[in-house]
């Protein structure tokens, strides 16, 4: 199978390595597979209300290709590579950035593509916490939706990941191509971009990201009241809802904690069960933190206190 039947390579991979402005440009100008699993929620990092942001041109792109992680994951992509050929006996090769035939709004940077096999090759690295998420075959599911966008876009039935975790735990897992995942992936790729050409708002979720991103987008300083549309209403009751249950959450765990607490007494670490279903709780001495009476500071020694003082970007605060 050729994926020129599918798709069209826009940037060589000696292009992309030599005019990265560009190539981000493009990135900034198509949904890739980064940018996947945002739109379904799915990537920890970024909501698809901030891919929005950027993809409509609110926000600028931000090049992180000098942040440590980013920059040793990249150093460390041929690494990767090698390992993996070396162990299942395979050859790959550098490709460059393909655009779909069918929506040319879809684009796949890929890693490497297997040379004499229908495939592609995903390399990553991380730390050692996160070894747990990539033990017996497991795959993050931000991953699993990139490398099912990069067969969505090059016709490929299959994509190889591997991961260097800790700097000294290799593993690879295969992903099969999966028509429903595939078909689900591009209905949510489609409507996402209708709403970027019509600049249509996407949902709202509570991640971090998008929190993030609001406040990036809105600084506020009007202090005239407005009126919500009616929607609102239904917003607001099920927020404080939310609140009441979460304080009753919050209170019955304290009582829970307080009770083990009791039981442990003077000991710091007891096991609740036996055999292979204990678990450990602990009720540990930690020691005080060392701190500045800056208010005494201030009235005792208001030049060293000026001197010395740090004051931090002004922020939003949401209240109901």
């Amino acid at each position: 199978m050729s994926i020129k039947q599918h798709c069209d390579l826009i940037m060589t991979a000696a292009e992309i390595k030599f005019s990265r402005g560009t190539w981000l440009g493009c990135k900034a100008n198509s949904i890739g597979g980064t940018d996947a699993a945002a739109i379904l929620g799915m990537n920890p990092w970024k909501s698809a209300y901030q891919v929005w942001l950027e993809k409509t041109g609110q926000v600028k792109v931000l090049d992180i290709s000098d942040s440590e992680p980013v920059y040793f994951g990249t150093l460390l992509e041929q690494v990767v590579a090698d390992e993996f050929c070396r162990r299942e006996h395979k050859k790959v090769k550098k490709c460059g950035m393909y655009a779909s035939k069918k929506h040319p709004f879809m684009t796949a940077s890929f890693d490497r593509l297997i040379v004499g096999e229908d495939a592609g090759l995903e390399c990553k690295t991380t730390n050692a916490f996160n070894k747990s998420e990539w033990d017996e075959g497991k795959i993050p599911p931000q991953y699993y939706v990139q490398c099912q966008h990069y067969m969505m876009v090059s016709g490929l039935p299959r994509w190889y990941i591997a991961c260097l975790v800790g700097g000294n735990h290799f593993v690879s897992w295969v992903i099969e191509r999966d028509e429903d995942d595939i078909a689900a992936l591009e209905a949510a790729e489609v409507e996402f971009w209708g709403k970027v050409q019509n600049h249509t708002l996407p949902d709202i979720d509570g991640s971090e990201s998008c929190t993030e991103a609001l406040r990036n987008k809105f600084k506020g300083g009007q202090v005239e009241p407005i009126l919500l549309p009616g929607e609102s209403v239904k917003l607001l009751n099920r927020y404080d809802e939310l609140k009441a249950l979460k304080a009753e959450i919050e209170t019955e765990s304290k009582e829970i904690q307080n009770k083990l607490c009791a039981m442990l007494g003077d000991n710091e670490i007891g096991f609740v069960g036996e055999g292979e279903d204990a678990r450990k709780v602990s009720w540990k001495t930690v020691s005080g933190r060392t701190t500045i009476d800056s208010k005494k500071l201030k009235a005792e020694m208001p030049d060293v206190y000026e001197k010395y003082s740090k004051k931090s970007a002004d922020t939003r605060r949401f209240t109901a």
